[in-house]
């Protein structure tokens, strides 16, 4: 009441005004300005209240970090603020841009803290078909530039899905076409993701649907689509304009499911049919794209499986052809064996001749060499020396005697020439000895250096198997045989175990016996 009777008031100024002129009224009760704004604020809202106002989008920037959109509404001569709360612009199904003509349905009112009136904006749509298809053109390039219709970005379709995904209306005759020429053609499992195709919500539906597909998880209780399908009948521009929004262009370009568009006629075109990896002119021809036709694949599956039936048997008649040529062009076996066989059998002859020549020398040298130091052994010399020594013996036995007798005589000259005599002979019976006993010293080192002892004394060990026989090789001793190992200071009782090869030999410089002919060396052999 204090409201209505503050407007009737306000009413009553402006006819005073009106009458008087500039004659100041001294009776005009005073108001704030907040009661003046209010006031015009109901006014306003109560004369014009719901309205539609056509105009082209000016000094729009983007949601404000509140999520409300500010900017205005402008024509030739005047200009209208507007304002889109945050959760009428979550569902606005055109989205406002720069400079599009539209038409904006809302409530007026004004802003006291300005002194201005707006728009509260709660729908808005393009003004006309024309202003559609600017709107149209403009995303197209907008989504171009980004790359999203590069057919780089194409994707080739599977040969044979197992799973069709369907993003479509279930009620409607799409699906229904679909699924009979699914069947026609190769029946194939199709999961359907229902959706609005028409409306404020389709565009939303539809990217959901993609994204929904998308991220079901291979090997999952759903199965995963090898191929999604996109499709709509026909209709008009409004119609189809849920699938020129940006939202499901970009869940199109995002799916990494291959995707075919089928959405209206064969003359729409839509923008999820430039991102879209194939597009197909009706719902009915997407199906066509999906899968091939069994009956076809069955008839070329019996014309490749002949053709390779008969490629085999041509191919194995060749082969016979060119086995029997080269098996009369090959000689015998025999014919080619027969020479390698005469002169395996010739060099076999020559290695056992050169063996025998080989061990025959061999013998020949160790049989005079045994002579020789048979000949020469210490127990030979030896016995020489002593049969020597006792012939000199006897000899100086008789000088004895003899000088006994020359002693008993007078004679001075003889008994001189005898001592003379005597002390030569001492002097050569002591150089003989001395001698002799030098001889048998050095072949008894010889003999000490040529005995095996000496080479046990120097790190080296002789080898006899259980059976006490000397074991020269390691195919003498195959692993578990027991040994016998005989080193300088006693035996050694082992078992052959794997043999290891021995490393590359050194050359070894061989010793030259000396020939035993000069008269302080005797001869070995």
């Amino acid at each position: 009441m204090k409201q209505e009777a503050k407007r009737e008031h306000i009413s009553s100024m402006s006819d005073l005004t009106e009458i008087g002129g500039d004659t100041p009224q001294t009776n005009t009760p005073e108001i704030s300005v907040s009661e003046l704004a209010n006031a015009l604020k109901q006014t306003i809202e109560d004369r014009f209240g719901r309205v539609r106002v056509r105009g082209e989008i000016s000094n729009y920037r983007g949601p404000h970090a509140s999520g409300h959109a500010y900017f205005c509404l402008k024509d030739q001569n005047a200009r209208l603020d507007a304002v889109i709360w945050r959760s009428t612009f979550l569902r606005l199904r055109t989205r406002p841009q720069e400079g599009l003509e539209v038409v904006a349905t809302g409530r007026v009112t004004t802003f006291p803290g300005k002194s201005s009136y707006q728009i509260i904006i709660e729908s808005l749509e393009p003004a006309g078909v024309g202003a559609l298809m600017a709107l149209l053109d403009a995303r197209r390039k907008a989504l171009a530039a980004e790359g999203l219709f590069d057919e780089a970005r194409k994707r080739p379709l599977p040969f044979l899905p197992r799973v069709v995904g369907v993003v479509t209306s279930p009620t409607g005759a799409v699906i229904r076409d679909i699924l009979h020429r699914l069947n026609d053609r190769f029946p194939r499992r199709v999961l359907v993701w229902p959706v609005r195709v028409q409306g404020e919500s389709c565009a939303e539906e539809v990217a959901a649907g993609i994204r929904g597909f998308n991220a079901l998880p291979a090997g999952g209780a759903i199965p995963r689509p090898d191929v999604l399908i996109v499709a709509r009948g026909g209709g008009s521009l409004e119609d189809l304009w849920g699938f020129n929004e940006e939202v499901v262009v970009r869940a199109a370009a995002e799916s990494a499911i291959p995707l075919i568009s089928a959405i209206g006629h064969e003359t729409d075109t839509t923008l999820i049919d430039f991102v879209a990896d194939l597009r197909a002119p009706t719902p009915t021809g997407a199906a066509e794209k999906a899968v091939p036709v069994r009956v076809e694949l069955f008839e070329h599956l019996a014309i490749r499986t002949s053709r390779l039936e008969g490629a085999r048997r041509r191919a194995m008649e060749q082969r016979r052809v060119q086995l029997s040529t080269f098996a009369r062009l090959l000689p015998a076996g025999d014919a080619l064996l027969a020479n390698p066989r005469q002169r395996f059998d010739r060099a076999a002859e020559r290695l056992r001749a050169g063996a025998r020549a080989a061990r025959d020398g061999r013998r020949l040298r160790l049989s005079r060499a045994a002579t020789l130091l048979a000949r020469h052994s210490p127990q030979a010399e030896l016995a020489r020396v002593r049969e020597q020594l006792r012939g000199l013996g006897a000899r100086l036995q008789q000088g004895y005697r003899a000088r006994r007798v020359l002693a008993g005589q007078e004679n001075a000259a003889a008994r001189q020439r005898l001592a003379g005599a005597a002390q030569r002979l001492d002097r050569a019976v002591a150089g003989l000895i001395g001698g002799h006993q030098e001889r048998i010293d050095r072949l008894a080192r010889l003999q000490e250096s040529l005995s095996h002892r000496s080479a046990l004394a120097r790190g080296f060990a002789l080898v006899h198997d259980e059976s006490g026989a000397l074991v020269r090789s390691v195919a003498q001793a195959p692993p578990g045989t027991g040994l016998d190992i005989e080193i300088a200071d006693g035996r050694i009782h082992a078992r052959a175990g794997i043999a290891i090869p021995d490393p590359p030999a050194r050359p070894r410089l061989r010793r030259r016996l000396k020939r035993a002919d000069s008269d302080d060396q005797g001869s070995l052999f």
